[in-house]
């Protein structure tokens, strides 16, 4: 909290500032940022309105504390935000004026999306503070504002270049913290433990392989009206007519997306334990964390991307949430309400899953699959969080789905093959079924009172998830290691840097041998 606060009066110290130059008539807008040099915007009537209007807009939103805690803002343009995918572009943006507007678009869209979940959360009283009826005219205002400011930026090589300089996103890292933890230290004793934890997770993977059909306890889920393996052909032709925008990132629309994730949602065969293993769709209650209704099973989904080489790749994204990760003794620092599996398939062109790889949405547990496709490169440094690779995919086809095994509890990924196309055993439990829903969904939900609010605090961790880990692993730079967070904000290593959705996060940890990979 107290982080929080100094953030917020850093805020509105900037927008004071902001205000003050504008109220004095100053022949250009300039924006002030700690970040870089002046934003300097013209002193068009319409561009300045803009601008104060984005100023008082954001000042309410934190001070109601609805501000969205996934795509990073931009400093001094506050009608855009970027993820680290887009980050990624900066310099692509400006081979062309293609480029630059398709950058654009999505920089916009990114912010649009984020903005209307956090109008939707504010108050009436916060709607009439900026002298709007509903939510509905802010919303119409601000689409009116982003396009005379966009305008600005497309005929300013000024403003396009300070747009480049400024469009990153910080790391969820902290410098101080690592500082004062003795970091260059403490990170020996750290990855040795590290190691052995996936050693024995290594070995988890052998013992669990081959005997998950028959052991009692284990419960499969399937995706709902769909049995057995999507039809490789259709998915071929999906991706075929996917288009790929001027900066050649693949853009299906919205009803091949949904296709697409129906057609590759994975089967999870879940150890049930307990209500603990039961996972399902997220609301808030009357606790301090969302709480998670078993009755509606539901895997929450999302498309993503990741770059390598010339060629930006597809990505589906699956998320299972339970109630809890329950304690395993009196002392079990890794427990507490909420716990998420998320898991992630990067498809080839062509439609074959080339890679699967997880974490836990607090980012810990990151673990790669790689089909013959991929060949994992060796890491640059000593003693650093690189790619663990408990086990490998074969050859997979168009449109095979997977087989996810996880374990209860722990709720750990300890089993990833091909979904055979004989049925399980005549003494298991008949499969049950789940539906899809899209994980933005997280960003909005429904409260007993009646109003919504996101599942993430704005700097985005999920309230009421904190672990008693983040006691011992502070030094490692995270902040609350182990809560649940946002997509977005997952680091995924202690020893090191690194994020889930960093954009060339694989190609940097596998080489690409396509020709292996071949049907």
């Amino acid at each position: 909290m107290v982080r929080f606060s100094i953030l917020w009066m850093s805020n509105r110290l900037r927008r004071f500032a902001i205000g003050l130059a504008m109220s004095l008539g100053l022949g250009g807008c300039a924006v002030m940022d700690g970040a870089g040099p002046q934003v300097l915007w013209p002193s068009d009537p319409a561009a300045q309105q803009c601008l104060q209007w984005f100023e008082r807009l954001d000042a309410v939103i934190d001070a109601h504390h609805v501000r969205d805690g996934g795509a990073a803002p931009i400093a001094g343009f506050p009608f855009l935000r970027t993820d680290r995918l887009l980050a990624s572009f900066r310099d692509d943006a400006a081979r062309s004026d293609a480029a630059f507007q398709a950058w654009g678009t999505r920089l916009r869209a990114l912010d649009a999306q984020a903005r209307a979940f956090e109008r939707a959360h504010l108050p009436a009283a916060a709607l009439a503070e900026l002298g709007v009826q509903d939510v509905a005219s802010a919303g119409a205002r601000t689409q009116r504002c982003a396009d005379t400011l966009w305008a600005e930026v497309g005929a300013r090589p000024a403003l396009r270049s300070t747009l480049a300089q400024r469009a990153w996103v910080p790391d969820d890292y902290s410098d101080w913290r690592r500082a004062l933890g003795l970091y260059p230290l403490t990170r020996v004793p750290f990855f040795a433990g590290v190691e052995r934890w996936q050693q024995r997770w290594s070995a988890t993977f052998a013992h669990t392989r081959g005997r998950i059909d028959t052991a009692a306890g284990w419960q499969r889920h399937v995706p709902a009206a769909v049995s057995g393996a999507a039809g490789g052909a259709d998915v071929a032709a999906l991706l075929g007519a996917v288009p790929h925008d001027a900066l050649g990132i693949p853009s299906p629309d919205a009803a091949t997306t949904q296709r697409l994730l129906q057609a590759y949602a994975p089967v999870l065969v879940i150890e049930n334990r307990g209500a603990h293993d039961r996972f399902g769709r997220l609301h808030w209650g009357d606790g301090p964390a969302p709480q998670v209704d078993a009755g509606q099973p539901v895997v929450y989904q999302r498309l993503a991307h990741t770059r390598f080489g010339e060629q930006t790749l597809l990505q589906l994204v699956y998320s299972v949430w339970f109630p809890q990760r329950p304690p395993e003794g009196s002392l079990d620092l890794l427990a507490g309400a909420v716990d998420a599996v998320v898991m992630r398939l990067t498809l080839a062109p062509d439609g074959r899953v080339w890679l699967f790889d997880s974490i836990h949405a607090c980012g810990c547990y990151h673990l790669f699959v790689p089909t013959p496709a991929f060949v994992p490169r060796p890491a640059p440094e000593a003693r650093s969080e690189w790619a663990f690779v408990p086990t490998t995919l074969p050859v997979m086809r168009v449109g095979e789905r997977l087989r996810v095994v996880i374990e209860s509890g722990s709720h750990m990924v300890v089993g990833v093959a091909p979904e055979p196309a004989a049925t399980v055993a005549s003494d298991a439990a008949p499969d049950q079924t789940y539906a899809l829903a899209d994980e933005d969904g997280l960003r909005s939900l429904p409260g007993a009172d009646g109003r919504r609010r996101s599942a993430f605090w704005p700097h985005g961790i999920m309230p009421g998830t904190e672990r008693g880990e983040r006691l011992l692993f502070w030094p490692m730079g995270i902040e609350s290691p182990g809560a649940m967070r946002q997509w977005g904000r997952q680091p995924t290593a202690f020893v090191g840097r690194r994020h889930f959705d960093d954009a060339r996060l694989l190609q940097e940890r596998f080489l690409l041998q396509p020709s292996l990979g071949a049907p």
